[in-house]
C-alpha cells in the first residue's frame, strides 16, 4: 500500500502529480481517459468512481490525476488519496505485461525495429524525463513509413502546450536522427 510522499502541481492546471514512497508498477505505465477504459484496473476504476476525475496515469512511484476543472483541488486530492493508498504496491513486473508493452517491436520489420530503438533511446534521454517530471509521458502507438504516432499520457494528455509546441519540439528533435519523420499525436 503506497504512501503519498508529496503532491505536485503540473503545467496543466487540471492535473496533480502524486509522488509515492513505493512503486505501483515497475516501468510499465497505465493511462486511462475514461472509466470504461479503466474497468479492468482496480486502482484506476476506483479513481474514476470519484466525481470530476477525467484521466488517470501512473507509472513507478507516481500517479497523475486530471480533473474536469469543476472540482476544488483540496477536496479532490483528499478524495483520491484513499484509493491511491489502498492500491497494492508493485511486487514484480509480470511477463505478460512486459510482452504486451513490447508487442509493438515484434510486429515491425527488423529495419523498423532498429529505427524505433533509436527513436526510443532519444526519447528516453531527451524527452520523457521532462514529461514525467510534469506528471505525464508519451507512448508510441505506431511507426508506419515516416509517420510516428504517439499518445500523450497523464497531465500531458490534456495540456494545451503538448498538442502544439511540445509536439513540434519533439518532432524537431527526432528529425536529427530521422530527417523525414512526421510526428502525430493521437
Amino acid at each position: 500500500m503506497p504512501k503519498i510522499a508529496e503532491i505536485e502541481g503540473t503545467p496543466n492546471p487540471n492535473a496533480l502529480k502524486f509522488v509515492l514512497k513505493e512503486p505501483l508498477t515497475w516501468g510499465i505505465s497505465h493511462s486511462y481517459d475514461s472509466a470504461e477504459q479503466a474497468k479492468d484496473d482496480p486502482l484506476a476504476s476506483a479513481l474514476f468512481d470519484i466525481d470530476h476525475v477525467t484521466n488517470v496515469f501512473y507509472v513507478d512511484r507516481w500517479i497523475t490525476i486530471t480533473q474536469d476543472g469543476e472540482a476544488d483541488w483540496q477536496d479532490l486530492a483528499r478524495a483520491v488519496a484513499d484509493p491511491i493508498r489502498a492500491a497494492p504496491a508493485a511486487h514484480a513486473q509480470s511477463a505478460e505485461t512486459v510482452a504486451t508493452a513490447n508487442e509493438l517491436l515484434t510486429n515491425l520489420s527488423p529495419e523498423d525495429q532498429q529505427r524505433l530503438e533509436r527513436i526510443n533511446i532519444l526519447l528516453d534521454e531527451e524527452v520523457r524525463p521532462y514529461l514525467q517530471n510534469d506528471g505525464g509521458d508519451l507512448h508510441i502507438l505506431s511507426l508506419e513509413e515516416n509517420i510516428l504516432k504517439i499518445h500523450y499520457q497523464g497531465a500531458c494528455g490534456t495540456c494545451p502546450s503538448s498538442i502544439s509546441g511540445t509536439l513540434r519540439g519533439i518532432e524537431r528533435l527526432l528529425k536529427t536522427i530521422e530527417p523525414d519523420i512526421v510526428l502525430v499525436s493521437a
